[in-house]
């Protein structure tokens, strides 16, 4: 089967394949060449590969497999996470997939260091992880806010590389998607939300405060790709104003991942030609 791809996905969106993040255009589709309607059929077809690998890795889990898959995802405001959520995580079994978002910390969460919450949301063996924004927050908005001093946020991202490193290492591949959307797309969108009931509740007046810091947030998502976009855990910049863009690049970057990881369907721990013998013998 096709997939649709000129170039992989993991090659045309790697961070640091895609120059500065100031001057990148987030209304291309790098690597694909089709429409929004190809975009969209092509998803439901690799969404059927999605879940097949997927439910390899849930069965190695249960045999015994040690691995397990982290996607992360950031972004400005409306520039898609929850859709990615929804569109890409929806594909999955439930019972294969953690979900886990991270918004301002709290009381307790404060009382630890920035990464005590991190450990205690990643995936279990046999599972796909899903980060609905992530330990960059504390190198994000704590860098642009000035939150915490410069010398402690600086400290982290060496913090963050070691972490990773580590959960690499014990079994779990990290992918890193941030999702670019352009500011005019962020206004539209934002609009969007006001003029309907039904979005009211996903709007958040501080987004609008918020965009007068764009170039700072700029300057530290360039900062996270030049300290942190590691072959072990890789970060990719993908493209957002096309919703159907990001959610299909996300599932071909976690079906690459899942490929990789070469699983086969664990061998039976029982004699199967005597299960056979005893199950047709049963009432």
């Amino acid at each position: 089967m096709s997939t649709g791809w000129s170039t992989p996905a993991v090659e045309a969106l790697r961070a640091k394949a895609i120059g500065p993040v100031a001057s990148f255009d987030p209304e291309t589709t790098p690597g694909f060449d089709g429409d929004k309607a190809a975009g969209t059929d092509l998803l439901a077809q690799r969404g059927d590969v999605l879940a097949d690998l997927q439910e390899l890795l849930f069965a190695n889990g249960r045999a015994g497999d040690h691995r397990s898959v982290l996607l992360v995802l950031q972004g400005m405001d409306t520039a898609g996470k929850g859709g990615i959520v929804r569109h890409v995580g929806g594909l999955l079994d439930p019972q294969g997939l953690s979900v886990k978002g991270f918004g301002k910390p709290t009381k307790e969460e404060l009382q630890h260091d920035f990464l005590w919450r991190i450990h205690r949301a990643l995936p279990p063996a046999g599972r796909i992880g899903i980060f609905d924004r992530s330990h960059y927050e504390d190198v994000l908005p704590v860098r642009v806010h000035n939150l915490v001093p410069q010398s402690e946020w600086e400290k982290r991202y060496d913090l963050i590389n070691q972490f990773e490193s580590e959960l690499v290492a014990g079994g779990t591949t990290v992918l890193k998607c941030c999702l670019v959307v352009s500011k005019d797309e962020q206004k539209a969108r934002l609009a969007q939300r006001l003029d309907r009931p039904d979005k009211y509740w996903k709007y958040n007046p501080g987004d609008v405060d918020e965009r007068g810091h764009w170039d700072a947030y700029l300057e530290a998502y360039q900062a996270i790709f030049d300290l942190t976009d590691r072959d072990s855990a890789p970060w990719l910049v993908i493209p957002s104003n096309h919703k159907w863009y990001a959610r299909l690049a996300v599932c071909e970057l976690l079906i690459d991942a899942l490929t990789r990881l070469d699983l086969d369907w664990p061998p039976a721990d029982f004699d199967v030609e005597a299960e056979k013998k005893r199950l047709a013998a049963a009432d």
